[in-house]
């Protein structure tokens, strides 16, 4: 095993450094005296955009749970990003399904949405849930007739791309089936091609301390692409997918949601947390706690290794940060009130898996 303790830059965002120095903090956070390093606000690796909205309303005095939202909602919005919202990939069916959930720490409050369908900010939905339920997680029909209930608006979610890699999946996915991609007269075991068409994990989650020193965090995402209809992952999952105690940290996951909550992983960061770990170390731990218990072979590879990636996200109250996966090559992004950056993940395990 290899372990990387030391957080490697990989690239700067320029402007986004600028407009964090050009924006002014609200009159209210100058009278407080409060400098915009108190804050911090952390993602996963496709969340540049969103560590930067969130912080530029953090620096204007936001609640820090309204901030990650905001910046999750970018990425939900982007049908480009085949991972969460609009755009995001189906599952069998070719239906597109979200999941969400949010935790604001000042009251210990959360909220979420599973399999929820034709509302590309799930996230959003479920801070509604949040503050107008006396529930946590609502899901399927029900969490779209809420969304409906208060004002969101329904659309077709499965743009033309993904309409086509749900298409290429479908026609691969089977030699014996009818379905089949295009072909010549002289091509044999058509559909044969499913390794060229991977199933994907696609997720961003956000956390961020906010200029009163208090945390939220929020984790949305479609899920595993092509999945049995109605699975549900760790994204929506209070203490799997997504996890804050504001007087410790927070903390959130991506990636092979089953491992998650078999682990209840976000839940554990935080308690290592709160003995004294750091937030790295924190997150390291929860990944050799999934490597120690990830025991069948369908699920290891050659070398008895998991073959799958799963990567932690986490702040403590000091707004000391830090991330982790299973294997080397992830990434997160971090907004340190001055500058938006992002870092390679420390990990445990090195080599192609």
């Amino acid at each position: 095993m290899s372990r990387v303790t030391r957080r490697m830059f990989l690239s700067t965002t320029v402007a986004g450094g600028i407009a964090a120095a050009a924006t002014p903090l609200s009159s209210a956070v100058q009278k407080k005296g409060i400098a915009a390093r108190d804050a911090v606000v952390i993602s996963s690796g496709n969340g540049i955009a969103a560590t930067e909205r969130a912080m530029a309303m953090i620096r204007q005095g936001s609640d820090a749970l309204d901030a990650v939202i905001a910046g999750v909602n970018i990425v939900e919005d982007d049908p480009n990003d085949m991972t969460v919202g609009l755009g995001g990939l189906p599952n069998e069916l070719g239906i597109v399904e979200l999941d969400a959930s949010v935790m604001h720490g000042p009251t210990h409050r959360a909220g979420s949405v599973a399999s929820l369908r034709n509302i590309k900010n799930p996230s959003s939905v479920a801070k509604v849930v949040m503050e107008r339920t006396d529930h946590v997680l609502l899901v399927g029909e029900g969490a779209l007739n809420f969304a409906r209930m208060h004002g969101f608006k329904e659309e077709n979610l499965l743009t033309e791309e993904s309409r086509k890699m749900w298409l290429k999946w479908k026609e691969n996915l089977s030699t014996e089936d009818d379905y089949l991609p295009p072909h010549g007269i002289d091509d044999r075991d058509i559909g044969s091609r499913l390794h060229e068409v991977m199933q994907t994990y696609g997720t961003i989650n956000c956390l961020g301390k906010d200029l009163n020193g208090n945390i939220s965090g929020v984790t949305t995402t479609s899920g595993l692409s092509y999945k049995i209809p109605g699975r549900v992952g760790d994204s929506p999952i209070i203490g799997a997918g997504l996890y804050v105690d504001n007087e410790v940290g927070a903390a959130g996951s991506t990636g092979r949601g089953e491992a998650n909550l078999t682990n209840c992983s976000s839940v554990m960061i935080v308690e290592f947390m709160r003995q004294g770990k750091s937030p790295e170390e924190a997150c390291l731990m929860a990944c050799q706690r999934i490597i120690d218990h990830t025991r069948m072979k369908r699920l290891l590879n050659k070398d008895g290794k998991p073959d799958f990636n799963v990567s932690f996200y986490a702040i403590n109250k000091k707004g000391e940060h830090g991330s982790a996966s299973l294997w080397q090559g992830g990434s997160y992004c971090l907004h340190d009130g001055v500058t938006n950056k992002k870092y390679e993940t420390a990990y445990l395990l090195k080599g192609p898996r």
